[in-house]
């Protein structure tokens, strides 16, 4: 799908389908909602740096090995999402993919990183720096890495069941 579509979309409908897309693909175990037209969507929970209670997003995907990069794109809004925000807070969250769920580290990346990581993100999803062309802000990508494999991640790891 181009890239503008999909910002129209989300800026139009999307406020009433994220609501609906996080239920079902909650209600069904990843079941439904997990592929998309655009890529793999996984299910982001972290925990709101204010209010202290989970916060659930379906974010569009990369696999990168074991872990997941995730893009706070907020669809080149002024403004980062709020998952990052929180993830910047406290980087401990939980990811569901598909029916697979992990404790998971969030690794912001930035500098040469982040610019290592562009040619894969684009190759995989290219709205993703369509978005950055709508803003001024930096759009981040966070590298989701299993708590068993982050170095200063817990050791536990929901199982699949």
């Amino acid at each position: 799908m181009n890239p503008k579509y999909t910002v129209m979309l989300d800026r139009s409908v999307g406020r009433f389908v994220y609501p609906l897309h996080r239920r079902l693909y909650t209600l069904t175990g990843g079941a439904i909602g997990h592929r998309s037209g655009l890529g793999p969507v996984l299910l982001l929970t972290v925990t709101g740096r204010k209010s202290g209670l989970p916060r659930v997003t379906p974010l569009l995907y990369m696999p990168d090995g074991d872990a997941f990069v995730v893009v706070g794109s907020n669809g080149g809004r002024p403004d980062p999402p709020q998952w990052l925000l929180n993830l910047e807070a406290n980087p401990e969250a939980t990811v569901q993919a598909g029916r697979q769920r992990a404790a998971v580290r969030a690794e912001i990346l930035g500098g040469a990183e982040a610019e290592a990581m562009w040619p894969r993100l684009d190759h995989h999803y290219p709205g993703w720096r369509y978005y950055q062309s709508l803003t001024d802000r930096e759009i981040t990508p966070v590298r989701l890495v299993r708590a068993e494999s982050a170095p200063s991640g817990r050791a536990d790891r929901d199982r699949p069941g």
